[in-house]
C-alpha cells in the first residue's frame, strides 16, 4: 500500500548512494523511513524480503515497539529517504488515517514473508 506523495515534504531527509547500507539487522533504531526517490531492499539473514520503492516505507517496527531491526535495508539505487523520528510517526499516525492503514499494512504483509522464509529454513 502506498500513500502518493505523503513524504515530498518531509522535515529530513537523507540522500543515500547506491550500495550504503541503512541499518542492519540487529540494530537498535529510533526512526523509520518513507521511500522519495529510489529503491531499498530488506534482506533477512541474507535473504531477500522485499523491495521499497517511492511512496512506501520501512523500518516501521522499531517505532511501534521499540524491537531490533529484523532485516538489512540496502539503497539498490540513488535514494532519496524521508527520515520519521518517533514524535513525527506518532503526529502522521493521528493527522493521516491512510498512512496508519499503509504502517498496519506493511506490517501484516512483512509479517508473513517473514513467517514464509522461516517456514522454508526448518
Amino acid at each position: 500500500m502506498r500513500v502518493e506523495g505523503v513524504f515530498k515534504t518531509a522535515k529530513e531527509t537523507r540522500n543515500v548512494p547506491a550500495g550504503t547500507v541503512i541499518f542492519e539487522q540487529g540494530d537498535s533504531g529510533a526512526e523509520m523511513y518513507g521511500v522519495v526517490e529510489g529503491r531499498v531492499s530488506l534482506r533477512t539473514d541474507g535473504q531477500l524480503v522485499a523491495e521499497v520503492g517511492p511512496d512506501e516505507i520501512f523500518g516501521e517496527m522499531a517505532l511501534v515497539d521499540s524491537s531490533p531491526r529484523m532485516a538489512t535495508a540496502l539503497a539498490e539505487t540513488g535514494t532519496v529517504l524521508a527520515v520519521i523520528n518517533r514524535r513525527d510517526f506518532l503526529w502522521l499516525v493521528h493527522e493521516t488515517p491512510m498512512f496508519a492503514l499503509q504502517v498496519m499494512s506493511t506490517l501484516a504483509e512483512r509479517l508473513r514473508t517473514y513467517q514464509q522464509l522461516s517456514s522454508r529454513s526448518q
